[in-house]
């Protein structure tokens, strides 16, 4: 796109005004674009003088993008989370990372939908459903396919070309979820290396911002644009700081994954379907044809370990209290208690799933002191890391290890630690599994590995991107 806009045969005007069209034809097949920005295609023509004028700010100028909702904007478009409840909310100011996309030259299309409250809602609710914005499907099989974690709308929008690439968020698996699922690339970062500012919270600790794209090289470009901090982030350490890259481009070095070690925990394995397991071993093949060193198996002392849930019960109610206390007075909630009555008053259309975990949350954190919650994230931490992702790191000699699709995202969360994932094969059948979503349709490898190894970790991706160029797009009708 840069290319073309370069050469002069393209503009961001026409690209915005291509992107809206490819969602006025398609988007309601899929469902994954909650709200357009109206000024979007002034603010394209703006970006196209000043590329005449003065030349282009970084490799997004005029590039249009996708926001999860649960990201603040600071324009004519709302950030609800998907909620009903805040469903005519607009930010006082940009998220952190909003603020260093426009500054990048990004244009920011609208918003994308989700799983209302990051999936905090309800036990029940389904993948990518919202109050406001109904449900997000996979483009491979909509209705059919499982559409993966909160950042279902971005991971959508990005699979069926609606969007040049787009933005998501996860505490747990919700970038890295969707984006195996509807066959793109996905990176979660390291925690802190990318401004949770202005964005609602999950686990906080956990948290984190990231790309979603069709490219490794697209999502390299967009991760260097999101990095970064922010004044109000005073709590992230001195290490996040200097773990900031501002060109992960640079890592775009398919040889590189010659002599690499990759550990396989094959436990986690043992999980999969015969023709998930049949797609992971076609994908350790070609690592190997490629020379990377494959180590299989390699043990994860963490794995059988029992993990608290008092993380998830200090950290979001007071959160989201801090949130949504925050928020313009016409609201109608700013608290979770708050919240909570809202979804009862207007039970027919806010609780079609109910919201059990909401009300947990609201009543199950009271007696945990920050004391008693420092203490389980230390332990927490020290399980995933010295005996999970480090601990196979330092044992076994490692660059990184691959998982399987979603698998393994909880370890890297809990960790804090970075995951990049990149298609790897289609299943044509697949089973229904215990947790009830169809293994059928796309699935991708996920390389993880330990803080601030992004560098390694998007070489050791864009290796095996260009071996086996597994990615195909989807075929809609309007």
């Amino acid at each position: 796109m840069q290319d073309e806009m370069n050469k002069g045969s393209l503009t961001a005007e026409q690209l915005v005004s291509l992107y809206l069209d490819r969602i006025n034809r398609y988007d309601s097949v899929i469902n994954s674009v909650l709200e357009l920005n109206p000024d979007a295609l002034d603010i394209a023509r703006q970006l196209d003088k000043e590329r005449v004028l003065s030349g282009v700010r970084s490799s997004l100028h005029g590039i249009p993008l996708l926001i999860k909702d649960n990201i603040d904007t600071a324009d004519k478009l709302y950030t609800s989370a998907g909620s009903i409840a805040l469903a005519e909310s607009t930010a006082a100011k940009d998220a952190a990372v909003i603020s260093r996309l426009r500054a990048a030259g990004a244009i920011i299309l609208g918003k994308a939908n989700m799983t209302e409250w990051a999936n905090f809602m309800a036990p029940g609710m389904w993948a990518g459903y919202s109050s406001r914005g109904g449900l997000v499907l996979n483009p491979y099989g909509p209705g059919e396919l499982f559409v993966g974690g909160s950042s279902s709308g971005s991971a959508a929008s990005v699979a069926a070309n609606l969007i040049a690439a787009a933005v998501g968020t996860e505490t747990s698996g919700s970038i890295i979820g969707p984006a195996s699922q509807n066959c793109i690339v996905g990176i979660k970062p390291t925690a802190g290396l990318v401004s949770m500012a202005g964005i609602i919270p999950g686990i906080g600790s956990q948290d984190t911002a990231g790309p979603l794209a069709r490219t490794v090289s697209d999502a390299a470009v967009l991760l260097g644009a999101m990095t970064g901090l922010d004044e109000v982030d005073t709590q992230v350490s001195g290490t996040a700081r200097e773990g900031r890259i501002a060109d992960y481009t640079v890592f775009l070095d398919a040889a590189y994954i010659q002599g690499v070690r990759i550990g396989i925990p094959r436990a986690i394995y043992q999980e999969l379907d015969e023709e998930v397991l049949a797609i992971m071993a076609e994908a350790i093949k070609l690592l190997e044809q490629q020379g990377a060193v494959i180590v299989d198996p390699i043990e994860l002392p963490c794995l059988n370990s029992e993990w608290s849930p008092v993380m998830l019960q200090y950290e979001f109610k007071r959160g989201l209290n801090q949130y949504l206390a925050g928020l313009a007075e016409s609201i109608p909630v700013h608290s979770l208690s708050e919240l909570i009555a809202y979804n009862k008053l207007h039970s027919e259309k806010a609780l079609k799933y109910g919201q059990g975990t909401l009300e947990w949350l609201e009543q199950s954190g009271e007696g945990i002191t920050e004391e008693m919650y420092l203490e389980q994230l230390r332990l927490s931490r020290g399980q995933a890391r010295d005996h999970g992702i480090d601990y196979a790191i330092k044992e076994y000699r490692l660059d990184a290890l691959m998982f399987p699709g979603f698998h393994g995202t909880d370890l890297a969360a809990r960790a804090g630690y970075p995951l990049i994932t990149v298609p790897a094969g289609f299943a044509a059948n697949g089973i229904v599994t215990p947790g009830g979503y169809l293994t059928k349709g796309p699935h991708g490898v996920t390389f993880s590995g330990t803080a601030f190894c992004e560098p390694t970790l998007i070489s050791i991706a864009y290796g095996f991107e260009q071996a086996s160029k597994r990615r195909f797009p989807p075929r809609l009708s309007k």
